[in-house]
């Protein structure tokens, strides 16, 4: 009989760690203390004991299962093990639900409100004027259509792959781009692929659109379209068991193109559950596996998103609204600021920053500065410039072209002639990017579209000029000489021009004839030197004078 219960019991435990594994296996969570998987999985464990030891005890009374039967069971009759389980749950639900609310806002508004350092900074010391070679023009909804697109291209995957939706903005060599890798069309083709890998990711020009499918030497064994140990949440679990990884990890190449996944790990500053930031990252080779796992003030400077937008917005947001308490932020709310509806991304001194603008929470339509959040230092710097929220901005340019019924995307805040200025794209029905838009931050009537970025500018300009803000758009006319290198005559709306490259220039300087004063170009040859007065465009520079 004792050797029977005891095969009994052995079953039971056995049973019981083979359902703990799979829900490890499957669910993966953190062994840590400020993990909710870890206290689900805890209280599952239990439940799970006591539903036997209770089964058990039913059978132990005589209550068998026989149909028909009425069950009685009274707690007195309970055995010690199941009122110690019974007492077990009933503290650890206790514990999580007080944790949770000991760590919220309610009882640690100050603390939230510390959480995020902020720096105020003058708008013309720190975004300088627009240099249109590291201005992103898509969205990620652009960037997708145009990725899907070269997917469709490229008969040789498009069977078995397709693109995935990540599409981190990134710097790279300089400028703006997006990458996401490839992923598995389906579960029978991971079936018929996996020991392959992912042979290519996408790589997207934010300011020229061209868009490229990176084909690489060696396969990306290791992304979130695997289905077991490769699969990047669960080989990151195995390898560090206790750590929290944020819900976001982004796929970044460094300099040489090489395909890394960027895993930032939680940090909770405040109680169990409260005050999330990143205090550590994992560099993971999407390749080899290899992992790295670096301080957060230690990552390396190639790497651009650590902080994912979300949070720094909801950082900010704690800043901004707790700064009297957290009963001010919902009643009286005094000197209350929030953060707009919306946000983008800005490339600055070489690393990837999340633009906001910041108003009041009264609900007018009005931002009172604007939000620099660095994604990989935190560093936030805070821009007192007044003038129309983004949505007013949006809502005017879309006035400008109704009749074509075009939609705005979220803007973004450049200096042009020390004017802060709110430039967007306008999109079609199918998402394809149809005209630019430039807004004035300060007189959101005062609206600029073009066909190109170079023509949105031009009328700006134009119309800075025709308001009285002739000084500073002067001022922004650059100068460069050199020897000709090349002189090309074009024909653009019907009006001849002379497109000039110069020696040691990277840049296209573009020469309209039909301004009298610059006529003088045809004096000029291949070789000759020569000095342009010029307002930078996208791609191509408009030549303002000639000596």
């Amino acid at each position: 009989m004792k050797k029977k219960k005891f095969v009994q019991v052995l079953v039971f435990v056995v049973l019981g760690l083979a359902a703990l594994a799979v829900y490890y296996y499957v669910t993966i969570p953190a062994i840590n203390i400020h993990s909710s998987g870890t206290w689900a999985a805890m209280m599952l464990l239990l439940v799970l004991l006591l539903a036997l030891l209770v089964g058990r005890q039913f059978k132990k009374s005589g209550q068998d299962a026989v149909e028909g039967a009425v069950y009685k069971f009274r707690l007195k009759e309970m055995g010690l093990p199941v009122k110690l389980l019974g007492g077990l749950i009933l503290v650890l639900g206790v514990v999580y639900v007080a944790g949770s609310l000991l760590s919220s806002p309610f009882f640690n508004a100050s603390k939230y409100q510390k959480l995020l350092t902020i720096q105020e900074r003058a708008f013309t010391d720190d975004i300088k004027e627009v240099d249109y070679k590291t201005i992103p023009l898509l969205d990620k909804d652009s960037a997708s259509l145009l990725g899907n697109r070269k997917m469709g291209s490229m008969v040789d995957m498009v069977s078995q792959f397709e693109v995935s939706g990540d599409y981190s903005q990134i710097n790279y060599q300089g400028k703006p781009v997006r990458v996401t890798p490839l992923t598995y069309a389906s579960p029978i083709k991971w079936l018929t692929n996996q020991r392959g890998g992912i042979p290519a990711y996408i790589l997207i020009d934010m300011t020229t659109q061209n868009t490229e499918c990176v084909k690489l030497t060696e396969e990306i064994r290791y992304s979130k379209g695997e289905y077991f140990n490769r699969n990047i949440y669960r080989h990151l679990r195995f390898h560090y068991p206790t750590y929290i990884f944020d819900d976001q990890i982004f796929f970044e190449i460094d300099e040489e193109g090489t395909p890394y996944w960027v895993c930032p790990v939680k940090k909770f500053n405040i109680g169990l559950f409260g005050g999330q930031t990143i205090g550590r990252v994992v560099l993971c080779n999407a390749q080899t596996g290899e992992c790295v796992d670096y301080a957060v003030e230690d990552v390396p400077q190639w790497i651009d998103k650590v902080y994912s937008a979300d949070l720094l917005v909801n950082l900010y947001d704690y800043s901004g609204l707790l700064k009297h308490g957290y009963w001010n932020s919902l009643l009286g709310q005094r000197d209350c600021l929030q953060s707009t509806h919306g946000y983008n991304y800005i490339a600055l001194e070489d690393d990837v920053w999340v633009y906001t603008g910041v108003t009041s929470v009264s609900g007018d339509q009005s931002n009172v500065g604007f939000v620099l959040m660095n994604q990989r230092t935190m560093e936030t710097r805070y821009y007192k410039v007044e003038g129309a929220i983004e949505d007013s901005a949006m809502s005017s340019a879309e006035g400008q072209v109704q009749n074509l019924g075009y939609r705005s995307t979220f803007p973004l805040l450049l200096n042009i002639a020390d004017e802060p200025t709110y430039f967007m794209a306008l999109k079609d029905g199918a998402g394809l990017v149809k005209k630019y838009a430039m807004v004035n931050v300060q007189k959101y009537q005062w609206v600029a579209i073009g066909d190109t970025v170079q023509e949105c500018e031009k009328n700006y300009m134009e119309l800075l000029n025709t308001n009285g803000i002739v000084s500073a758009a002067a001022e922004s006319n650059k100068s460069v000489s050199g020897k000709i290198e090349s002189i090309s005559p074009v024909v653009l709306g019907g009006n001849s021009h002379y497109y000039i490259c110069l020696v040691g220039q990277d840049d296209i300087f573009d020469v309209d004839m039909t301004d009298a004063s610059l006529v003088t170009i045809i004096k000029y040859q291949v070789g000759d030197q020569v000095t342009f007065q010029y307002a930078e465009g996208y791609g191509v520079n408009e030549v303002k004078d000639i000596s």
